[in-house]
């Protein structure tokens, strides 16, 4: 991940309502949420919603899939697996880390 890609996502990480829907998207796993689902769990109107998941889309955190008359939501947890890595990398000045950012997610 570039460092620009970094600074990008981590803006649009830094609002509350967009960080509530990412972590919402996290949570669902790879079933993902409709904006319904997500409007009803985080209490936020349509429109705000929608201009948030457009953020998050945006810088590829996100990703969008119609299904029937559903579109669903999703974290792109690869995206995020990869943001974790930048900002961990060469942490502990090289001593074993606490935490592994490849195997953050395993499951998702």
């Amino acid at each position: 991940m570039e460092s620009i890609d970094v600074v990008k996502a981590l803006a649009a990480l830094a609002q509350e309502s967009r960080l509530a829907v990412f972590r919402a998207l996290v949570e669902a796993g790879p079933g993902g949420l409709t904006p319904g689902d997500l409007a009803a769990r985080l209490a936020i109107a349509a429109n705000t919603l929608s201009f948030h998941l457009k953020e998050l889309s945006h810088v590829q955190l996100i990703t969008q899939e119609r299904q029937g008359r559903n579109l669903i939501y999703r974290a792109q947890f690869d995206r995020m697996n990869a943001l974790l890595a930048y900002l961990s990398r060469n942490c502990c000045e090289g001593a074993v880390c606490e935490v592994d950012p490849a195997t953050v997610c395993t499951t998702c």
